[in-house]
């Protein structure tokens, strides 16, 4: 559904940056069964987004912020998830 609202409303519309936060939640969120490449998606999925949520709503906005704090903890996440453990 997310490459259709691209089409009809608009990368920057805020349905589309919705979309897109739900879609890396959904990915981070799983973070315990989640894969290494789905963690990566995700950071990036939040970057990207939060880019144009913060030029388009600005840095107060409630998604722009819900965003960036789901970039913060996607980004922790796989930082935790690509350091080797202490054997």
């Amino acid at each position: 559904m997310i490459p259709v609202a691209r089409r009809f409303v608009g990368e920057s519309h805020v349905t589309t940056l919705k979309m897109r936060s739900v879609y890396g939640a959904a990915l981070y969120f799983a973070r315990e069964d989640a894969m290494l490449d789905d963690l990566r998606e995700a950071v990036t999925i939040f970057e990207d987004t939060e880019r144009i949520a913060r030029r388009v709503l600005g840095g107060a906005h409630p998604l722009t912020v819900e965003i960036e704090h789901n970039l913060e903890n996607s980004r922790a996440a796989l930082r935790a998830r690509e350091t080797p453990s202490p054997l």
